[in-house]
């Protein structure tokens, strides 16, 4: 069985629904991942992508903010949800591939824009997430799985377009780097995207700030794409589109992709 993922904060689904069927209808992956849908379950549009295949869903929404969902042509239960540190936000949703295969599509919190959680309590919040991602994860070791998502950390240095002028900057301070990595190390989890693409500087987002943020190219790599070690080796062909980035009225993040041969 080969299928092909992909991941993509969507910055509100029912605003970029033309967007989202765009994609399906031209990289056509079975299995997409959303981030940010900002919507209500059932307020979540589905026809369109139905239409075009995609009749399975999974899905946590809150009305206008956080919200996770994953749309796929292959048949997919739902396998769970975590409400992480408690937090009460829609960030987290699970589901099974006929295969076994269980995808964990998570938007971890973004965490505000100081980066000390005596000042910011977002900041207290985002690291509090990710501990308790940890922790599952130490509890109950994951086997055949996959985990995508904007995480909202870019963990090395050339995932960020400069390592000294970030390294203050929410998203890539040590202090979140370490905490991703402790997270990832618990699960023993594998980074399909930098397994694929190892070397060299590569983004999957760009603020609206810049006035031309093609040309300004100050990105950074906050969605990721991870697998268990016991099918890690099944993954390949690993991209980001970064032209999504470019359509008309975008979301401020690109698409990230991977095959699984299983």
């Amino acid at each position: 069985m080969s299928f092909t993922l992909a991941t993509w904060n969507i910055n509100s689904v029912r605003l970029r629904e033309d967007l989202v069927a765009r994609l399906l209808e031209e990289e056509a992956p079975d299995i997409l991942c959303l981030q940010e849908c900002k919507s209500p379950v059932e307020k979540i549009p589905t026809a369109a992508f139905e239409a075009l295949g995609y009749k399975w869903r999974v899905a946590r929404g809150q009305k206008g903010y956080n919200g996770v969902a994953i749309l796929s042509k292959l048949p997919l239960e739902e396998a769970g949800a975590e409400d992480h540190a408690d937090l009460g936000h829609a960030r987290h949703v699970a589901g099974r591939l006929e295969n076994g295969v269980t995808i964990h599509n998570f938007y971890v919190p973004a965490g505000g824009d100081i980066p000390d959680r005596a000042e910011n309590v977002k900041f207290g919040q985002k690291l509090d997430y990710l501990a308790s991602m940890r922790d599952a994860f130490h509890g109950a070791r994951p086997e055949k799985s996959i985990l995508v998502g904007d995480l909202n950390i870019a963990p090395r240095e050339d995932d960020v377009w400069s390592h000294k002028q970030l390294l203050k900057v929410v998203s890539h301070t040590p202090i979140e780097v370490e905490a991703l990595g402790k997270t990832q190390e618990a699960g023993r989890w594998v980074d399909i995207t930098r397994k694929d693409i190892p070397e060299g500087q590569l983004y999957s987002w760009w603020s609206y700030r810049a006035r031309d943020w093609d040309a300004a190219d100050k990105g950074r790599r906050l969605d990721h794409v991870w697998a268990t070690p016991d099918i890690a080796n099944a993954a390949h062909s690993s991209r980001v589109l970064r032209h999504v980035r470019g359509w008309e009225k975008p979301s401020d993040h690109a698409p990230v992709l991977a095959t699984f041969d299983l």
